[in-house]
């Protein structure tokens, strides 16, 4: 093991919730790394191109940098710039493109990090890695194909094709309101006798008004049965109707890594949200903490940016503390 691969802290995450913690690592003058599997702020480069955040760019903020935009929400593209400028402004030591495989603790309370490319150990470990990896499947004949995505990103690949989108939350609607701009004609399927209650209030009159002017079909109650090339059977509750397919946008959901979680030592309860203390977001495991959205379990619509940026800070304090 080489000495320059022991840190006081080691961060799994490059989101803006594990750099927040790099950058309270910094000031406490502790020794730290960041250890991401993929690009810099991945998830959010895995957004689609033309989101829209909910949250003002106030709410994003990390490190006290301004986060300065003229539009009342900051999009997508505004985003992964500012936290790349971040990145750069604390000069963050960030390992790209290296997945952890293993994190055990030894006799000595020390952390053994193994990743794909290195070895590590570290005093203590942050979990900093969201929800976006695992999505949630339909575990329909057909899911597999190569039609069939769970990350929607650009709109353009979709014109003029017949595009079934599942889901009727933010990631659904955007999807559909977008594709259809663009030339797709559109199907959307809903479990529900309705939208999603949580989808953006300047982008649902828009969708309502599609699907009323019959310009978006959407098929309420209903659900998908099976997918094959060039169509798609699905439940109504008029009975199965097949409709010709293109290619499918499962915006399904998403959840935790749980089984990384679990190979890590946490404890996972039935309600599959992770066992921390929530004044020192540590885990059951000491020294081992969790950090943003991958607190929330399977209730992702419980933390976000602007409300767990604060877990730097309480991570850190108990950290320095001891």
């Amino acid at each position: 093991m080489k000495d320059q691969n022991h840190y006081d802290v080691l961060i799994i995450g490059a989101g803006p919730i594990g750099m927040a913690c790099a950058i309270e690592a910094k000031k406490a003058n502790l020794s730290y790394v960041i250890i991401e599997k993929g690009a810099l702020v991945n998830s959010l480069f895995n957004y689609p191109v033309f989101m829209t955040f909910f949250s003002t760019s106030q709410k994003l903020e990390i490190g006290g940098v301004p986060f300065v935009t003229i539009n009342p929400k900051p999009n997508r593209n505004e985003a992964v710039e500012y936290y790349r400028r971040v990145a750069e402004k604390f000069d963050l030591n960030i390992n790209l493109f290296e997945r952890v495989i293993e994190v055990k603790k030894n006799e000595s309370a020390i952390f053994k990090i193994k990743t794909a490319k290195e070895n590590y150990t570290s005093g203590n470990v942050i979990v900093a890695t969201g929800f976006y990896d695992v999505p949630l499947l339909m575990n329909v004949p057909g899911e597999d194909l190569p039609k069939v995505t769970h990350y929607y990103k650009d709109p353009h690949l979709y014109a003029f094709q017949n595009v079934l989108v599942v889901g009727a939350n933010n990631s659904g609607v955007d999807a559909a309101v977008e594709t259809y701009r663009k030339g797709a004609n559109v199907t959307m399927l809903i479990r529900s006798e309705e939208l999603g209650p949580h989808v953006k209030y300047w982008v649902r009159p828009d969708i309502e008004n599609r699907i009323k002017e019959g310009a978006i079909t959407a098929y309420f109650h209903s659900q998908l049965l099976e997918i094959r090339e060039g169509e798609v059977d699905i439940q109504t509750p008029e009975g199965i109707k097949t409709i010709p397919n293109d290619f499918v946008i499962a915006m399904t959901g998403y959840q935790p890594d749980f089984s990384m979680l679990r190979k890590f030592g946490i404890n996972l309860p039935e309600s599959l949200c992770p066992v921390y203390n929530e004044e020192t977001m540590e885990t059951n495991v000491k020294g081992l903490y969790l950090a943003g959205v991958v607190c929330g379990g399977l209730d992702t619509h419980k933390l976000f940016i602007e409300n767990s940026r604060v877990h730097a800070e309480m991570i850190l304090k108990n950290i320095v503390g001891k």
